[in-house]
């Protein structure tokens, strides 16, 4: 069998750097370190880092006062902000910085007096950290029925920004129809649109042509590892979104020749390395690397934490 890996695939940055300032922030302060919400979403990850001391909580009442405490890479609301420092925790923010640059946007066109449209999903915590982030009138819109729905108080006063876990093929369609219904409508620069996102679906689209089946390894509430599997799909190819080898139906491999192998941005390489061995172990098999765009790209860390590190706090 032929098994061939897509890349760019895995951890992108922002994921890279969430999960390095709660290891730093262990190392500095000593455990417990709390972190709301999943730092990232991938059990894998998350279970390692409670096996080191990290404890994870829904809410910020479920930290002890004055707790050390790390906000997700999704990043949180300006009222989750304000609980944090009633409760007097003391805050790490992992926000992917790609996520902080949504929320200045969106803070800077509300200066200007803009309502803003929100391209995302309902529900995700991401989509409710950039809302909570915006102190004006935001529309959320999820797909391309919705901008037909939107009421703006001056459709010639509103600008755009996107989640950062769609790429550029996800949106063009409702960037298209807002464009249609309100032409002077503003938007933030495509370059800006995460970097890792639109790589990891070339990646996919790249691979789908040339293998029987995809098998695309992420958690089922990662938003970016379930659109690799629906753009599997779009093009024609069985595919499936694993946890870990575990996971994986014997079934889905019955006659393919050759497989496609992927990862969401926060999954690490480790199950990528874990599913090869599996597929090795059923046959033969020969692995390739399918060249893709190379991502030199690395978030610094807080400088909060180098201070700490000279001076944990007491």
């Amino acid at each position: 069998m032929r098994v061939l890996l897509a890349n760019p695939r895995g951890f992108c940055a922002g994921v890279e750097r969430a999960i390095e300032i709660v290891e730093r922030a262990l190392e500095i302060h000593g455990t417990p370190v709390y972190v709301r919400h999943e730092i990232v979403h991938n059990r894998h990850v998350v279970e390692a880092l409670r096996a080191k001391g990290a404890r994870f909580v829904d809410d910020v009442d479920q930290i002890p006062v004055g707790a050390v405490t790390v906000f997700s890479a999704h990043g949180v609301s300006k009222a989750v902000e304000a609980h944090a420092a009633a409760r007097d925790l003391h805050v790490i923010d992992a926000t992917c910085p790609l996520v902080s640059k949504v929320h200045k946007e969106g803070q800077r066109s509300v200066e200007k007096g803009f309502e803003v449209v929100l391209i995302g999903h309902r529900g995700h915590p991401e989509v409710e950290g950039t809302m909570g982030q915006i102190p004006g009138r935001v529309h959320l819109v999820t797909c391309v029925g919705d901008v037909a729905r939107m009421t703006p108080n001056d459709a010639a006063k509103l600008a755009y920004v996107t989640q950062t876990t769609l790429s550029v093929d996800d949106t063009r369609d409702i960037i298209a129809a807002l464009k249609g219904r309100f032409p002077d409508i503003e938007g933030q620069d495509m370059r800006d649109i995460c970097y890792a996102t639109q790589n990891r679906q070339t990646a996919v689209r790249e691979a789908a042509g040339s293998v029987d089946v995809i098998l695309v390894v992420g958690a089922r509430n990662s938003s970016n590892s379930n659109r690799l599997r629906e753009i599997g799909e779009s093009m024609g190819v069985p595919t499936y979104l694993v946890e870990n080898a575990a996971a994986v139906d014997r079934t889905w491999l019955d006659g393919a020749r050759s497989v496609g192998i992927t990862a969401g941005a926060s999954a690490p390489e480790s199950l990528v390395k874990e599913l090869v061995e599996f597929l090795g172990s059923l046959g033969k098999i020969d692995v390739t690397e399918i060249e893709g765009a190379k991502e030199n790209i690395r978030f610094g860390l807080p400088k909060q934490l180098a201070r700490e590190a000279r001076t944990p706090a007491g």
